[in-house]
């Protein structure tokens, strides 16, 4: 891979000069487009009074959608851009069309932010589209502002930005703004980049900056180096840092950067990709901040994964340099996308190595060309001219699932064209516009069934590749032209057409491949008349066959008694049922209650000097009946030591119980909400509890044939034995998915208020990323000990939103159980957090499944052993183990620090 540097190191005068333009470039924010959606077009415009950008309304770039303004109580959050939104109730897709300089490299920055515009308090989930591509899908973990970003090359002079529908909830827009850059910066091998990260390391200001200070309107997030870099400090200069004429980066930013605490030890960042196997770009920013001495040099070697990527490298004193890969970094063998950056001082070098900012983008292969624009400027000049209400937005052509309603094209290495267009009963009016003419691969031109008026137009049969055309059912006047029907009698052309007008043409309609309007709708009706009785002797006939077969079934089955009749089809023994009187002797009479829930009462109890939990079913359990039976036929054939054991079980009448081993430390909820107990778990002991859950639902999903979903995942259905063992209970909601292959099954919606999986609660559909989704908020509780809806007043605030809000800060330990006293290795901490938020972001495909989540567990836990490993070394010890533990989970909130 080759290496490049931009560097500049100017004289002063050139310096001079090169700040007066770069002060005028802020003055006229040249090239900037920056649209609030939504803002009313009487208001015109203003000027962000943080940024100072100017912004427009979005009138002028959109003709759909809906201007809407976000409550009082939000507006005053963020920045003035983001109080209006354009929302699009209507339509499968909407677009912006924006005129831009073909070539041109553009930084596209699309915002979202909800705030409960529509009082709905849904958060929707959409797609945005770039031209014939799609760009990303839009999913909101809280009603926070969500930012996507984009560095792309204009391929036109129109760049259009499209918001499509999936069925779930109204597609919305806050700001759309583009930003000129130069073409020399950002170069990948292939396809557009998409931001990941563009960290501001150092800084000594905890202050997210952007223009005025990055002229190019970049977002730089500080790295808090106090919460994510204990093994990092900080060097920063109060001199000014010679900007770079390419990639014109803040000065501001550049001044600052980090370094490791302990000058022999590498400098590494850490960051990854969780299950994006995308190719990744790097550009990493470097400039010396500290005023050398004689005898003092820095210089280092750059490792990627290990393998040397750069080196040896001696940073400038206050003149930045950019160094980036001319090919996208190698994507790495293991399933997570694991990546870290090692900076080595070299042996020569007196300093420890330095990285002032870092940005990673991942590279996205728009593949799908854009349609001809010819034919998009003809097909909009269709549109315009009549009017068209259809799904008419964006490319016309691309991505193949949006093309547009009555539109076929063809694909190719060529720009798609426009081979076909459906016209028929659109409510045309007027003559037929010449911009049809302009669509030259045009073969099939229907218009079948319009008002349309005055001559056929010569044009038409002039048209090279028309091979079908349907203009019957209109209103034209005067004859045929005789091109049309020259090739309809030669059979180059369909034609179809009324078979009279008003000049009385029809013998020129003489051809079998003129098919006349009145001929073809004498058959239709009959072959309708035919397939239509058919079809209803069909189904009559189905009907009786099954009520017949229904009769004949109900008749052979014995008639159902006074009692509900259990059937334990999975059950071969009756070696493990006991009586009531039995169940009664166990309990001493139900005399000690160690639990309660819906299914019934829990009560403690001995058999042959062994202690049981014993659950009898409550008569006014709702369908007590059919979980009893599921439970019991799951637990006697599905066996694992983080699955509760199944003792026994009675069955008498209505008097049912379930028999347990006995779990002495009780579920996991009440260790962890009750804030007075006095057993406060270590992190140690809660990632352990985790990975036991984990293991339990990892054997369900994975170990077991059928897979088992439990559907009722939740700190309560943890249970721990006297040594925290823990172990999954209650599984009379589970469910096995089909044999042959199904990834869902389509069920009534069943679990627990704020375990429960969103988007199957929407759709029905369970998978087993449905206990993922559960899971995910038990690890929420294990970290922050607080219950899965937190309650303040009349305000309810799911754990998932809390824990995203509070950590927009940067520090873990805003969340992380209290009681635990800064005990804990934080890199674990926060990878318990991310594996976390991946569990539970609202769409199943972007879950992880248990084996990951399992795997990931695991190296946390490994990490905190290091740690405790670590400290019992003693102070004469001169060299430290390095435990890595490599992030695989994606986070909203910065790549790991080590």
């Amino acid at each position: 891979m080759e290496i490049i540097f931009y560097h500049y190191l100017p004289s002063l005068f050139a310096y001079l000069l090169l700040v007066f333009a770069l002060v005028h470039a802020q003055d006229d924010q040249s090239g900037f487009i920056s649209i609030d959606c939504g803002l009313p077009k009487r208001l015109s415009g203003y000027s962000e009074p943080d940024t100072g950008i100017k912004y427009i309304s979005d009138e002028a770039f959109v003709s759909a959608g809906v201007s809407a303004s976000l409550p009082p109580d939000f507006v005053t959050r963020y920045q003035k851009e983001l109080e209006h939104v354009r929302a699009f109730p209507e339509g499968i897709r909407n677009c912006y069309t924006i005129n831009v300089t073909s070539g041109t490299r553009y930084l596209i920055r699309a915002t979202f932010y909800y705030g409960n515009y529509d009082g709905k308090n849904y958060l929707p989930e959409f797609f945005i589209h770039i031209g014939a591509n799609v760009w990303d899908s839009i999913t909101f973990f809280i009603d926070i502002p969500l930012t996507k970003e984009i560095i792309h090359v204009a391929s036109n002079e129109h760049l259009r930005v499209c918001l499509a529908s999936n069925g779930t909830g109204t597609p919305f827009i806050s700001a759309l703004e583009l930003r000129p850059l130069a073409n020399n910066t950002y170069v990948t091998q292939s396809g557009s980049l998409e931001l990941l990260t563009r960290m501001d390391l150092g800084s000594i200001t905890n202050v997210t900056y952007r223009y005025p200070d990055d002229i190019k309107d970049r977002n730089w997030r500080y790295y808090d180096v106090n919460n994510f870099g204990a093994n990092w400090t900080t060097l920063s200069t109060s001199l000014a840092v010679n900007p770079s004429l390419n990639y014109k980066l803040s000065p501001v930013v550049m001044s600052t950067a980090i370094t490791p605490t302990k000058p022999d030890e590498p400098l590494i960042y850490e960051w990854s990709t969780y299950s994006n196997k995308k190719a990744v770009y790097s550009f990493l920013h470097f400039a010396e901040v500290e005023k050398l001495k004689a005898n003092e040099y820095r210089a280092f070697d750059i490792y990627m994964n290990g393998e040397h990527y750069f080196g040896p490298y001696a940073p400038k004193y206050l003149v930045m340099d950019t160094l980036y890969g001319d090919k996208a970094l190698p994507i790495p063998s293991n399933i997570f996308g694991s990546y870290n950056f090692t900076l080595v001082k070299t042996a020569n070098s007196t300093l420890p190595p330095i990285l002032n900012a870092i940005e990673l983008y991942t590279s996205i292969d728009f593949s799908q060309l854009e349609t001809n624009e010819e034919d998009v400027e003809a097909i909009t000049m269709i549109k315009s001219t009549y009017g068209v209400k259809k799904n008419w937005g964006g490319d016309p052509c691309g991505p193949q699932k949006y093309v547009w309603t009555g539109v076929n094209c063809s694909y190719g290495s060529d720009p798609p064209r426009i081979i076909s267009l459906n016209l028929s009963s659109s409510w045309l009016s007027g003559e037929i516009t010449s911009n049809i003419s302009k669509l030259t691969m045009l073969q099939t031109l229907d218009l079948f069934n319009n008002d349309l008026v005055g001559p056929v137009p010569e044009f038409l049969s002039q048209m090279p590749n028309l091979r079908v055309l349907n203009l019957a059912k209109n209103k034209f006047t005067g004859p045929i032209p005789a091109g049309l029907i020259a090739k309809s009698k030669s059979g180059s052309l369909s034609l179809s057409i009324d078979s009279t007008d008003s000049a009385g043409n029809t013998d020129d309609c003489t051809s079998s491949t003129c098919k006349r309007k009145n001929s073809s709708n004498i058959i239709i009706p009959v072959v309708a008349s035919i397939s239509g009785l058919v079809l209803l002797l069909s189904v009559a006939a189905a009907i009786l066959f099954f009520k017949w077969r229904r009769m004949q079934v109900a008749s052979a089955k014995p008639q159902a008694t006074s009692e509900p009749e259990i059937q334990f089809g999975l059950i071969e023994s009756k070696k493990r049922q006991f009586t009531y009187s039995e169940v009664l002797n166990f309990t001493n009479n139900f005399e000690r209650i160690i639990g309660k829930g819906g299914f019934g009462t829990v009560y403690h109890g001995f058999i042959d000097n062994t202690e049981v939990a014993i659950k009898m079913l409550s008569s006014s359990s709702v369908q007590g009946y059919q979980q009893f039976q599921a439970e019991v036929n799951l637990l006697m054939t599905v066996h694992h030591r983080n699955l509760t054991s199944l003792t026994g079980y009675c069955i008498e009448g209505t008097k049912m119980a379930l028999i347990y081993e006995y779990m002495s430390n009780g579920d996991l909820d009440l260790l962890l909400i009750d804030q007075k107990n006095e057993n406060v778990l270590s992190w140690e002991t809660r990632l352990q509890i985790a990975i036991d859950s984990a293991q339990g639902l990892e054997y369900l999903h994975s170990g077991c044939k059928p897979p088992i979903v439990h559907r009722d995942i939740k700190t309560t259905n943890i249970l721990l034995t006297n040594n925290f063992q823990a172990k999954l209970a209650d599984f009379g909601l589970s469910k096995s998915f089909p044999t042959d292959g199904g990834t869902y099954v389509s069920t009534a919606i069943a679990g627990t208020p704020g375990y429960l999986d969103p988007e199957y609660s929407i759709t029905n559909r369970l998978t087993e990323k449905s206990d993922v989704y559960s899971f995910g908020v038990v690890l929420l509780q294990i970290i922050t000990s607080r219950t899965a809806i937190l309650c303040r007043g009349n305000e309810r605030t799911h754990i998932s939103t809390w824990v995203s809000s509070m950590l927009g800060n940067g520090d873990v330990r805003s969340i992380i159980d209290p009681r635990l006293e800064q005990d804990f290795e934080t890199n674990s901490v926060w990878k318990v957090v991310e594996i976390a938020l991946a569990c539970v972001s609202p769409k199943c495909s972007h879950r992880p499944n248990m084996s990951q989540v399992v795997a990931e567990l695991k190296e946390c836990l490994a990490a905190e052993f290091a740690r405790k490993n670590h400290s019992r070394m003693t102070d004469s010890t001169n060299s430290t183990e390095v435990f890595s533990s490599t992030t695989s989970l994606t986070s909203a909130f910065g790549p790991l620090a080590r």
